[in-house]
């Protein structure tokens, strides 16, 4: 059975009440010249099929929708899938992103390229699509991060990127966004910033949404030709959002399939202890969006906190804030605790180290999946590999 949602966003970078552009004056041009820049790009042939050959014989696409069968026998017997994005080049779904905005880049004559990251995930991919295009890159990245996701740190400066810390606020995601937004406003003549998830102002939400599609529509596929009909259930771990709005967008119109996206629930819901925004959060603007955020009741934003770096965020992107504002998409939260715990389950039932933001997803599987029918299908996306996170998870697990 389907339904039809409206198309979102509108011609504004609406998701509803959500998303918009909320930005500097000197951002307001350059951010409509790269709407208008990307509309075209999206209806060329060319720019596709270009996308498309690097996606598959650079990146490594269509990833494996793998059956967890051990997984699924000590779960109870829901047979649970899991969408390999850790098996791509670079190790994680980000690259799908970067490789999209970096040929967008290229079409739009810009020689420079900027980027925040939190995990190091998208930094590196980043830094990878840079060095494959011959073009100056800088990540900013918050010391925290810096300290935690070292190996991160250093794949992006064997690539040739400029790793910048960011030591104020927090030192993490959040204040990572600000300043390379605030280089972005000092360079924009001939730099582009390549966001790493589904945020910001618009066109990004939806620009990062597009080129992750192709993980629903590859799972989609793959899961008609393995089962012979939809999964009833679709599982992906929420920072700002970009591995679980790829998932989950091309079955949106599936009133049958049911998603949950899984936010950071850190220590437990109490202030500054965690990042699940729709647990306790409010509306307001963050970096250029209108969208779920954490915040004070003095409208400051609160700190947050996440054993993985991917997930430590304050806001959540604008089109995930409207999937949950009209019930589309139910989303819940894994603590720490959950999430490690699910960590060194996967890996030692499956052979498979998840990201710790993947991990996250993996808990909600854990609690979820004994008490569906043993006839039910479950698709979780793997969004990372945990190679990442060993010597962070072995001080918890070893």
């Amino acid at each position: 059975m389907s339904i039809q949602l409206p198309t979102v966003p509108d011609a504004t970078g609406h998701y509803g009440p959500f998303g918009g552009m909320f930005v500097p004056e000197t951002l307001m041009t350059p951010l409509q010249d790269l709407a208008v820049a990307y509309e075209a790009a999206r209806q060329d042939p060319r720019f596709q099929a270009e996308l498309d050959d690097l996606l598959h014989n650079y990146v490594g696409r269509p990833t494996p929708l793998y059956f967890a069968d051990r997984w699924t026998e000590r779960l109870g017997g829901v047979k649970i899938y899991l969408k390999r994005e850790d098996l791509l080049h670079t190790g994680a779904h980000k690259i799908n992103n970067a490789l999209g905005q970096i040929l967008l880049a290229k079409r739009i004559g810009k020689t420079r390229i900027i980027a925040e990251t939190g995990a190091g995930q998208h930094g590196v991919a980043t830094a990878t699509v840079c060095a494959r295009f011959g073009m100056e890159c800088v990540v900013y990245m918050g010391a925290v991060d810096m300290e935690r996701q070292a190996l991160n740190v250093a794949r992006m400066r064997l690539m040739g990127a400029k790793v910048v810390p960011v030591t104020g606020g927090q030192a993490t995601l959040k204040e990572a966004v600000n300043e390379a937004m605030r280089d972005w406003v000092a360079s924009v003549d001939d730099t582009h910033y390549i966001l790493g998830s589904a945020l910001g102002s618009h066109p990004f939400p939806m620009m990062v949404r597009d080129f992750h599609r192709v993980i629903g529509v590859e799972a989609r596929q793959q899961i008609l030709e393995k089962e012979g009909r939809l999964p009833d259930l679709l599982v992906a771990c929420v920072g700002g959002g970009s591995n679980a709005i790829g998932l989950f967008h091309p079955f949106l119109n599936d009133v049958n399939v049911r998603m949950v996206g899984v936010e950071a629930g850190g220590e437990g819901i109490v202030p500054e202890r965690h990042a699940a925004r729709f647990q306790g959060g409010k509306l307001g603007v963050l970096q250029g969006t209108k969208t779920w955020l954490l915040a004070n009741d003095d409208g400051q934003i609160e700190l947050t906190h996440s054993v993985s770096a991917g997930l430590d965020y304050a806001a959540v992107g604008p089109e995930h804030a409207y999937l949950q504002s009209i019930g589309r998409v139910e989303y819940t939260y894994a603590t720490d605790d959950e999430a490690l715990a699910a960590f060194k389950s996967l890996a030692t039932t499956e052979g498979i180290l998840p990201a710790l933001e993947s991990a996250h997803a993996m808990a909600y599987v854990e609690k979820i999946a004994p008490t569906l029918p043993k006839n039910a299908i479950l698709i979780a996306n793997l969004s990372g590999r945990g190679d990442k996170d060993v010597e962070q998870a072995s001080k918890y697990l070893l």
